[in-house]
């Protein structure tokens, strides 16, 4: 990957991320898993705003990405696979799969310590599960998240095409698996052997913590079933869960502004105590 292709993958992240949401809203509307008890015009303004702030930050504060770093790290000799003689393919595709584990990992961190939870919660505070709940994350969460990312890259040395397909599979996983839409139950039985399906990934905003403790993957299950964090299907089952956490229940808190000030208001709350089962 030279340098020409680096300064367009922008652009090629950019254009799966809108051909994707796009898909995805389309079949949603089509047909939807749940019914929608908040419309789109309430959420989608405010999910969608986090966005656009995420990226200016993103863009201000570490303009060269994830991989500028594994460009860096490449010219540097640092890290695991700039040093190990592999195959390009088979280098490019460790980098990929560890970088997932990291994601895995970091979630998991995310929910067990209280400071981190106070960020990530935001995000299981929507109360509704769809596409743009896949976006909807706070600035901070992302600031951090992205550090994590570059330290994971520079020691795996990972290569700057396998940064760029572990983030263009990333975004598109999570709106993938966050859509409300269905699968015929022998196609999500399949699927979800190799991709977090939605009704996986559903079952980690429900409300019930031991729920939201579980099912932590974003591109693959394998994690959850190796670490011993997947569980099947909610209790109440999808029609039934509850979505979101004990707190930040009235729709006000949808806001844009209230999403933002929400890990400042409260106490951290207990989610990470599920971990330890």
């Amino acid at each position: 990957m030279d340098q020409t292709a680096f300064s367009a993958e922008p652009l090629i992240r950019l254009g799966c991320f809108l051909g994707i949401l796009a898909a995805m809203a389309v079949w949603e509307w089509w047909a939807p898993r749940r019914p929608r008890t908040i419309g789109r015009v309430r959420r989608w303004p405010n999910n969608f705003g986090l966005v656009v702030l995420n990226t200016v930050l993103v863009r201000v504060l570490l303009p060269f990405a994830g991989v500028g770093m594994a460009f860096y790290a490449r010219g540097n000799e640092w890290g695991l696979f700039n040093r190990l003689p592999l195959p390009d393919w088979l280098s490019i595709a460790a980098a990929a799969v560890l970088l997932d584990l990291t994601i895995y990992g970091q979630h998991l961190l995310f929910h067990a310590v209280p400071a981190l939870w106070r960020l990530h919660r935001m995000h299981h505070a929507d109360l509704e599960f769809d596409v743009s709940t896949g976006v909807r994350f706070h600035p901070g969460e992302i600031i951090l998240s992205m550090a994590i990312k570059f330290a994971a890259i520079a020691i795996l040395g990972a290569a700057p095409i396998a940064v760029v397909v572990f983030e263009v599979v990333l975004n598109a996983t999570s709106l993938f698996n966050h859509g409300n839409v269905g699968l015929p139950a022998a196609a999500d039985r399949v699927l979800r052997l190799i991709v977090v399906t939605p009704d996986m990934h559903r079952v980690h905003h429900s409300i019930e913590w031991r729920e939201t403790n579980s099912n932590f993957g974003f591109n693959v299950p394998w994690w959850d079933r190796i670490f011993g964090t997947y569980r099947a299907q909610p209790e109440a089952g999808h029609l039934g869960m509850v979505l979101g956490i004990d707190r930040f229940r009235d729709p006000v808190e949808l806001r844009l502004d209230r999403m933002l000030w929400q890990p400042l208001r409260g106490d951290a709350g207990q989610p990470g105590r599920s971990i330890r089962r």
